[in-house]
């Protein structure tokens, strides 16, 4: 069904602009507030509706020209078409909406949102697909022909697991990004290489993962289904020669159905197998498996802003919940007495301790486990209860239980990072109980996405 002439008139959560016809809200992806367009449904309720714009009567005049080629195929950076301030203004708006509407807790006015200063290639990591079945676009098919299966190197088409977009140029992340994808994908297609096919579970090229820090420093991981030693030493000398600013290289040898590494064994081909990144005046050591935020420099304004937002004095005891790597509890560790992190990884928590001592950071101590385990009356004797909680979950938010554990923690003041504003919005209704909400300010990681994180800081009723 098409619904015709639809004035778009704001944005709701996820990217999505929406308008109302009849009372009824229609949900509308790819599209800007001012457009007048027609909407394909893709789901159809009595009280709301969504889909996708397949025609512009008209254009919004806040709507900017894309600047990547990819744009409307690929499924990253979908709000290329609005300039940034208005990218900013509905983060800022989606926040205060997701807090009030699913908080229901009494809340401060928010803090402006903090704008990231370079809003293209400001990715340190990128990781693209192998694939045997290249996408066609509607215009290919169309243009009609004999329409041949290729190779492809490149994403994801949304919602097509097997299926790849050819990306030539991708604005995400500095060079040599481009240039190390574009010499492996040339050379395999010269030399005959198979690329993957994702539904036979065949073919030998399979992920190229690439980090590009502020350092300077590059690394480079290539997973193949199978060992080919020969053909890989072949691919990775011609890859070295034309970038020789690779500092790093391995490879990955995984025969799985699927393409996690984290169960397998990357080996260094040349380099020491890591890369190192700053933050501030802190060094941490990434490996090809290291989590790490993938916007370095305005992760370290995200770590700042938690870092203010914590209050410390030089006398507490810090726990940093879902640490990962530890580089939130370190970062803030020069102005605490003592930093406890925890993390259900303990592949994490090993970077986390190797972290610590790369920077003779001597009063942080890590934990692999589940906090609601760890964190029990003896381990509060022993290494005393907080004062500062910080916790940064993943996106689906906190576990009930470990909300639980934080009221009974009873720590004076919780310093909360999110990525998911919706999911932080329910925690805080629990944590209502007996905190307030004392500030909040969104930060912007992900230019030219919905994406945004929220960091806020909850205090003890009184």
């Amino acid at each position: 069904m098409v619904l015709q002439s639809i004035a778009v008139e704001d944005y709701a959560a996820e990217g999505k602009a929406l308008s109302r016809l009849d009372g009824k809200v229609i949900f509308i992806e790819g599209a800007v507030p001012g457009d007048v367009v027609d909407v394909r449904l893709s789901k159809n309720k009595k009280e709301w509706a969504e889909g996708k714009a397949v025609h512009f009567q008209s254009f919004s005049k806040d709507r900017v020209d894309p600047f990547c080629q990819h744009f409307g195929v690929c499924g990253g950076c979908k709000w290329q078409m609005l300039p940034y301030e208005k990218q900013l203004l509905y983060k800022q708006q989606e926040v205060a909406q997701n807090l009030k509407r699913i908080g229901k807790v009494d809340l401060p006015e928010m803090e402006p949102i903090l704008g990231c200063g370079q809003t293209s290639r400001y990715r340190n990591k990128l990781e693209f697909t192998f694939s045997n079945k290249r996408y066609l676009t509607t215009e290919e098919i169309n243009a009609g022909g004999e329409l041949k299966q290729e190779d492809a190197l490149g994403f994801h088409v949304p919602r097509l697991f097997d299926k790849i977009i050819d990306i030539e140029t991708c604005h995400l992340m500095e060079e040599p990004a481009n240039a190390i994808k574009n010499t492996i994908r040339a050379f395999a297609k010269e030399q005959g290489y198979t690329f993957y096919d994702i539904r036979e579970h065949k073919g030998w090229l399979r992920t190229l993962i690439i980090r590009v820090v502020t350092t300077g420093e590059v690394m480079v991981n290539v997973c193949f289904g199978y060992e080919d030693a020969r053909e890989r030493k072949k691919l990775f000398d011609h890859l070295l020669q034309q970038v020789p600013s690779i500092t790093t290289l391995l490879y990955t040898i995984n025969p799985k159905k699927n393409d996690t590494i984290y169960d397998l064994e990357p080996k260094a081909y040349i380099g020491n197998g890591y890369i190192m990144e700053k933050l501030e005046d802190l060094r941490f050591k990434i490996g090809p498996k290291s989590f790490f935020q993938t916007n370095t420099r305005q992760g370290e304004r995200l770590y700042q802003v938690t870092r203010e937002f914590a209050e410390l004095t030089g006398k507490e005891t810090v726990y940093d919940l879902y640490c990962g790597t530890g580089s939130i509890g370190l970062f803030v560790s020069s102005l605490a007495k003592k930093i406890i992190g925890v993390e259900v990884i303990k592949e994490a928590i090993d970077d986390a301790r190797e972290n610590a001592a790369l920077n003779n950071i001597g009063h942080a101590e890590f934990f692999a486990g589940d906090v609601i385990d760890i964190c029990d009356d003896a381990f509060f004797a022993h290494h005393g209860k907080p004062d500062v909680i910080i916790t940064d979950p993943p996106r689906a938010g906190m576990h009930e239980k470990l909300v639980q554990k934080i009221l009974d923690m009873e720590a004076p003041l919780v310093v909360y990072v999110s990525c998911n504003p919706a999911t932080q919005a329910r925690d805080l209704n629990r944590l209502g109980e007996k905190y307030e909400v004392t500030r909040v300010r969104p930060v912007d990681m992900f230019p030219q996405t919905h994406h945004i994180e929220n960091v806020v800081q909850l205090k003890l009723k009184k």
